[in-house]
């Protein structure tokens, strides 16, 4: 029993490494602050915008352990996190396409640091989002961060 406990922990942990179990979401409408521990008397560390998209690590009631796209760990407030899921322009120049192939259009482009809406993933390591224009398309997962 003890041995088939320790197999299913081992399974659970490779598949939170591996992405497969990660919780993202994105700071809503009015900004926030992260903190270096879960109360406004901690530390702040960072001033971060709508739309930024977070990692979540671990939740209490009120506060979110979260992880940014540089790794660093913080704490932010549950009510600042929006619904909404985002990912961060990684690449100097992410060229979001038509359809989910290198061959085909344009669709927009987008600077490192801009956040965009996540709609979902596509195949071939594709992900679907959409600017804030309002305009959709397909950007290569390795382009972006949060997804």
């Amino acid at each position: 029993m003890a041995r088939l406990l320790a197999l299913a922990w081992a399974a659970a942990f490779a598949l939170a490494s591996a992405g497969a179990l990660a919780d993202f979401r994105a700071v809503g409408e009015e900004g926030a602050i992260l903190y270096d521990g879960p109360s406004r008397q901690a530390t702040p560390l960072f001033v971060v915008s709508r739309d930024y998209p977070l990692e979540v690590i671990a939740q209490t009631d009120a506060w979110v352990k979260v992880r940014d796209h540089t790794g660093a760990l913080s704490w932010i407030e549950r009510r600042r996190l929006g619904e909404r899921r985002t990912v961060l322009v990684t690449a100097p120049l992410a060229e979001a396409k038509a359809r989910p192939e290198d061959a085909a259009p344009v669709a927009f482009s987008a600077v490192r640091d801009v956040a965009l809406e996540y709609l979902g993933p596509a195949a071939g390591g594709w992900v679907r989002v959409r600017h804030a224009e309002g305009t959709e398309g397909y950007v290569r997962a390795s382009a972006v961060w949060g997804e």
